[in-house]
């Protein structure tokens, strides 16, 4: 069975046909996806598609969105994850993070909402799924200092002593669909030699759309389309196991039992 470790199945994008979404996923053995939330606005949506669907889902206020959330948006937050502590389903507190990427965004009130949510996830002894772009230097110097159950750095783009660093500190690393890229030299590089133990697999859906689904801007812009979905994961699956020489049947088992060993026995 795939896991997918990162799927925002409440998106709009999935609004027209998510039943069909779920289900071309699990006819290609897709078994199980992580439901992240990104805001205030998400946590009951995400806890009941899990709940629908048999999937699992973290808690969390991302770091693109959090200057706009209300100003009791953490204690919100604490209240969700104390109403659900016994669900079985919730396995992390997240999407979470910082972005040194996007432009104009606040510093400032990121690392706010980072620190806080980490100490959440410290409280509720949870594990963390981390938004890392640019960023994962400042992420890795707040995680030494409020330590939590390691977690799984999404969409991993760092450089090999970043990954070690978080895998130092319990942490699985998540590759997707950017790794499908034959000019992802450094995505692919570390998806060949870091430790398979330390790897998950994921798509980010509907975003980070591999090669074969990828646009370009005239495309966009005439009309096609380039959304991911969890079917994709088994044949990112398959650049994954030719980097590395491995069957499928190896990666699936490796990856997803990296996976239950960072969020618990509940992805089934």
């Amino acid at each position: 069975m795939w896991i997918d470790t990162h799927c925002h199945l409440d998106a709009a994008e999935f609004d027209a046909d998510r039943e069909a979404v779920v289900a071309r996923a699990k006819a290609l053995g897709v078994g199980c996806l992580v439901l992240p939330a990104v805001s205030t606005a998400n946590l009951d949506t995400v806890r009941g598609l899990a709940h629908t669907h048999g999937f699992v889902y973290a808690l969390g206020l991302h770091p693109m969105y959090v200057e706009a959330e209300p100003a009791d948006a953490l204690e919100t937050l604490r209240d969700a994850l104390a109403r659900h502590r016994g669900d079985p389903r919730l396995v992390a507190v997240g999407e979470i993070g910082l972005d040194h990427f996007v432009p104009g965004l606040d510093r400032a009130v990121q690392e706010r909402h980072y620190v806080a949510q980490l100490e959440l996830a410290r409280a509720f002894e949870l594990p963390v799924i981390l938004h890392v772009r640019r960023s994962a230097d400042a992420l890795l110097k707040q995680l030494r200092r409020v330590r939590v159950k390691g977690g799984i750095a999404h969409a991993f783009n760092g450089s090999a002593q970043q990954a070690q660093a978080f895998i130092d500190l319990g942490f699985k690393l998540g590759f997707g669909g950017a790794m499908t890229f034959e000019r992802a030299l450094q995505i692919r590089t570390l998806a060949r030699e870091l430790p398979l133990d330390a790897l998950v697999l994921e798509t980010d859906a509907p975003d980070i759309p591999p090669q074969w689904l990828y646009r370009t801007a005239e495309q966009r812009a005439a009309g096609q389309t380039s959304r991911n979905e969890p079917a994709e994961l088994p044949r990112i699956a398959h650049t994954l196991a030719e980097l590395r020489g491995l069957s499928l049947e190896a990666v699936a088992a490796a990856t997803s039992a990296n996976a239950r060993a960072v969020l618990g026995p509940a992805l089934a």
